[in-house]
């Protein structure tokens, strides 16, 4: 998984921060302290964890990601990061 989009509410800027999908690696997303969940109202599920964007940033830097892109949504703020293989 070469890819990894993360979010947060620009509201909430200490969290919660959405850090993958159903598919995700499982192994990062525990890494992260992430869990499954399912928003109401939404047909698909969603690694959240409790950590600020800031921690999850800094967290995935240390484990060899990098940014590519931010970008602000509405009130959502979101980075894609990449790491190499």
């Amino acid at each position: 998984m070469p890819y990894l989009l993360i979010s947060t509410q620009i509201r909430m800027e200490c969290g919660p921060t959405m850090v993958g999908d159903g598919d995700s690696d499982a192994e990062l997303m525990a890494i992260l302290e992430a869990k499954l969940t399912k928003q109401l109202g939404n047909e698909f599920m969603e690694y959240i964890t409790k950590w600020s964007p800031r921690r999850v940033l800094n967290k995935l830097e240390d484990l060899g990601w990098k940014v590519v892109s931010m970008a602000g949504i509405g009130q959502t703020c979101a980075w894609t990061l990449h790491k190499s293989s």
